[in-house]
């Protein structure tokens, strides 16, 4: 019975570890998607399910690192690897821009690749440079945590100091890429040679604290334990609880076709994680990580259908139109060309929500 959590649920009271333990073990989902949809019509009351108009941009696929669980990375020296051509980035923003409008730091670019050791700050500070003067309307949500890190580190910068550079070269926020499990023992395993926790923490706390807003996401359903997952959410949320400053909470499943880690199953337990499993995990999390406003969904991994019926297990935004996603796919798992703008908004409206459009600070643009 979880009558005593719903008692603290509903007195606006912070649930514990134990308690989100508890929930994630209890086998009734439905009702965890009563509990997390009560928490979230308390922030958004209004029947609104925002979006945005967005387009990912992979500029590199040249990184060291070599994650186990990653299937789109080419190592240095690859004849696969690429970087993107200035110009051929503008053309993708072109289209972005055709497709969202003028409207000032309206359109969102979330820009990623991977650790290239040929690309040093001097690079980025030119490419966020030249978007920025080229295109008012776009909002540059660029770089995870580890490739800040390492472009502080090749570049000699400390992290503020990297931040701090690219910040005013044209970059507006961080996104929550490259914490997969807030756990060194997970990290050890499916990342050994990535940052620890503190160093993702790190970057984020660094990005606030310089008034940059940033966003955190959870890639679970691989070696990690129900522990490790709840150790995860107790770090975003006391993260929050210091700085304030994360806008939404993005989580998804490992999708594990052509990974490494889906190779070794001594490692790995090879039972990909379920929708149910999906909505059990955003139910918990919204209901633990009680001071992050934004959830959105992941219609890239779950598919349409999940990312609808997560509209009522907590979720209140369905993310970005993306146009295009090419790290996930390379796993095998891609539901981007389903996801047309009139398909995000009918199943908005089909879930009993008025689509809002948003941007990336989650205001809403007319």
């Amino acid at each position: 019975m979880i009558d005593e959590i719903a008692e603290k649920v509903d007195a606006e009271e912070r649930i514990t570890v134990e308690d989100a333990r508890r929930l994630m073990a209890h086998p009734n989902v439905t009702e965890l998607g009563m509990l997390a949809d009560a928490v979230r019509r308390r922030r958004w009351p209004d029947d609104v399910v925002t979006y945005n108009i967005g387009r990912n941009i992979n500029y590199t696929n040249v990184c060291w690192v070599r994650c186990d669980f990653c299937a789109f990375y080419r190592p240095p020296g690859s004849g696969e690897g690429y970087v993107l051509p200035r110009e051929q980035i503008f053309r993708k923003i072109d289209e972005l821009v055709a497709a969202g409008g003028q409207t000032p730091k309206s359109n969102e670019i979330l820009m990623q690749g991977g650790l290239n050791p040929k690309l040093r700050i001097d690079y980025y500070e030119e490419l966020f440079s030249s978007i920025r003067e080229r295109y008012p309307s776009v909002h540059q949500h660029c770089l995870s945590a580890t490739e800040i890190i390492y472009v502080a580190h090749i570049s000699r910068l400390t992290i503020p100091d990297c931040i701090r550079r690219l910040r005013d070269a044209g970059l507006d926020s961080i996104p929550g890429a490259g914490a997969e499990i807030l756990s060194d023992d997970v990290r050890n395993i499916i990342g050994f040679r990535k940052d620890r926790v503190h160093e993702w923490l790190a970057v984020h706390r660094a990005a606030h604290e310089l008034g940059m807003h940033t966003t955190a996401t959870m890639m679970y359903g691989h070696v990690e334990s129900v522990d490790q997952r709840l150790e995860h959410l107790k770090h975003i949320r006391d993260l929050q609880d210091d700085t304030g400053g994360l806008t939404a909470f993005i989580a998804w499943n490992f999708q594990p076709d052509d990974t490494d880690l889906a190779a070794d199953n001594a490692r790995w337990n090879g039972r990909v994680a379920t929708g149910y499993d999906y909505l059990r995990t955003i139910a918990v999390s919204r209901l633990f990580l009680d001071n992050i406003p934004s959830f959105q969904a992941s219609w890239v991994t779950q598919g349409p259908k999940i990312a609808q019926v997560g509209l009522k297990y907590g979720v209140n935004d369905f993310g970005s139109t993306m146009m295009e996603e090419n790290v996930v796919s390379a796993a095998g798992t891609s539901h981007t060309n389903e996801m047309t703008l009139p398909t995000m908004l009918r199943l908005i409206r089909g879930a009993g929500y008025r689509p809002a459009r948003r941007n990336t600070r989650y205001e809403m643009v007319n």
